[in-house]
């Protein structure tokens, strides 16, 4: 799989350590996150990210930044992308499995770098898995698109 990472200047030292250890489950990782710790804008790098993803150049996203909730704000904002918070890994499994998303977000200043890998893993290795959760997936597009209908 491609994978996309990005990160602000709080998670600059856990995307390196991250971006590492996707390669090493034998995926390809684009970064476009910053790789020094000059402030900068998570939004810009949410947002090249998940470009990235809904122009299928790469297959899913991970995003890290101080505590991940910037980077998930600015993400679900993003027509078709599902973008969600974890900090532990039975969420990072479900979020895939039941809610299809296609980010992973977390922060650097929340979880160590064993958790980290711990959430890329279950999250890089669940499937959705459709079914009724399908019908689930297919509501939130609609809110998305405005066409939800109880």
């Amino acid at each position: 799989m491609k994978i996309v990472i990005g990160n602000d200047h709080a998670a600059v030292d856990m995307k390196f350590k991250i971006k590492e250890y996707i390669e090493s489950m034998g995926h390809e990782v684009i970064n476009v996150g910053t790789d020094d710790y000059s402030s900068c804008d998570y939004p810009d790098i949410a947002y090249a990210a998940c470009e990235k993803i809904k122009n299928k150049e790469v297959d899913l996203g991970v995003l890290i930044c101080g505590t991940g909730v910037g980077m998930s704000l600015t993400a679900n904002k993003v027509k078709g992308i599902r973008a969600c918070v974890c900090s532990e890994t039975y969420s990072a499994r479900l979020c895939r499995e039941h809610n299809d998303a296609n980010v992973l977000c977390f922060g650097e200043r929340v979880i160590g770098i064993e958790t980290a890998k711990e959430l890329v893993s279950a999250f890089l290795n669940a499937t959705f898995e459709g079914g009724k959760h399908k019908n689930r997936v297919d509501k939130i597009l609609s809110i998305e698109e405005g066409t939800y209908k109880k």
